[in-house]
Formats: C-alpha cells, sequence, structure tokens
C-alpha cells in the first residue's frame, strides 16, 4: 500500500468516527422538529451579555451548533461557506445565534474568550456568539452534530431543522455542488412559501456533551 493511501484511509476513519458518534438523550426530550414551537433558552453571549429566545419575539431566528475543533466546522467557515449564509440571514434581519455546547472539561473546549476570537478570526457575519457549556440548550433541541441548523419562524415555531446542505463530507470542493439547506429554507420562508425541505439529517462532530 502506498503512503497516500494510507493517509486516506486513516482520514477518513478520522471523519467517520467524528462523524458517527452516538449522542443519548433523556426521554421526553423536545428535539425541536419542523411545526413544533422551539424551546424556549436563555444564555450569555461571549462578551457577558445575557439573552434569551423571548427578546426576538416577532423575529426570525437561526441557530448554528458550532466547535472549531470540528473538521466540518472548518469545511464550511474555511471556506466562507458559513458566512455566505450568515450573510444572508443578516440581509433578511434573522437574528444568527451561533451556539457552542462543548461540556467545559472537554478538550475541545473554548471559552467566551477564545470562541471570540476564532469569531472576528473567520470574519463570522452577524452571529451573537454564546457557550451551553451544560448542554441544556443543545439537549432541548436534539442537537447531535456540528454544525447543525435551525430556522424559527416569526411566531416561535421550528421551520428548518438539519444539516447546512446536502453533502455529508469535509471536503470543501463538495460545497460548490450541494443544497444549502438552510440558504434554502430562509429564501422559501421569508418570502412566505412552506419550506420545501424542513427536516434533514444533520452531519458532523458529535457535539462533545
Amino acid at each position: 500500500m502506498t503512503t497516500n493511501f494510507l493517509r486516506r484511509r486513516f482520514l477518513a476513519l478520522l471523519l467517520l468516527g467524528c462523524s458517527m458518534g452516538s449522542v443519548t438523550f433523556p426521554s421526553g426530550v423536545q428535539a425541536a422538529t419542523p411545526g413544533s414551537l422551539a424551546p424556549t433558552f436563555s444564555l450569555t453571549d461571549t462578551s457577558g451579555k445575557a439573552f434569551s429566545l423571548k427578546d426576538f419575539s416577532g423575529r426570525w431566528v437561526a441557530l448554528e451548533w458550532v466547535n472549531p475543533e470540528c473538521p466540518f466546522v472548518k469545511k464550511h467557515y474555511q471556506s466562507g461557506n458559513m458566512q455566505s449564509t450568515q450573510k444572508q440571514a443578516a440581509d433578511g434581519k434573522v437574528v444568527w445565534v451561533q451556539i457552542n455546547s462543548t461540556n467545559a472539561n472537554h478538550s475541545e473546549y473554548k471559552s467566551p474568550k477564545q470562541m471570540a476570537a476564532w469569531n472576528a478570526e473567520m470574519k463570522a457575519v452577524g452571529v451573537i456568539a454564546a457557550l451551553d457549556s451544560d448542554g441544556k440548550v443543545g439537549r432541548a433541541y436534539g442537537a447531535k452534530t456540528t454544525p447543525q441548523m435551525v430556522l424559527i419562524n416569526p411566531q416561535g415555531t421550528v421551520v428548518y431543522h438539519g444539516a447546512i446542505d446536502s453533502i455529508r463530507s469535509a471536503n470543501p470542493a463538495d460545497i460548490a455542488r450541494a443544497t444549502n439547506y438552510m440558504k434554502q429554507a430562509m429564501t422559501e420562508a421569508l418570502s412566505g412559501k412552506p419550506v420545501s425541505v424542513p427536516e434533514s439529517v444533520p452531519y458532523g462532530c458529535t457535539v462533545k456533551y
């Protein structure tokens, strides 16, 4: 076997392990399925300001689960795909809440200062970044992967929940031929149309609860 083959095989196994891990939630947890009311929550952003979902009543809200150490997150940020999606949200006056549910005791945990610095480096667009280190918000929404996306309408109902796009890959080259489900959902929902794909299976690294 060639060295390049072995390297590719190792990377494939690494990404498979990253994306296929399982997270078990307590019975009765609200998974925020499309058509259901979005679970309310309160968090503190990376600047120390407290906020809640209720603060955005009457507005469109996007939720993004993130972990800067995840190869799938890197794919969408280093390529600019996530920022492009965030810009569409900002142009449509959609509030974008970025949530890191990594447990504080995990090696991939980022402090508020570190998350703020990472978002600045990535040039994230219009995000309210918050840590959910006890995992309460992530579990309430059934967040299992990073990235994972949710779109909530002004009435507080979930209209999209799932992957950012249609190709389950960590390769940035796949972005151009993928359907960006989050962009599609915002385009359709904000124009008053039903969301054609309201739910998809999210892919990425497991949330490190």
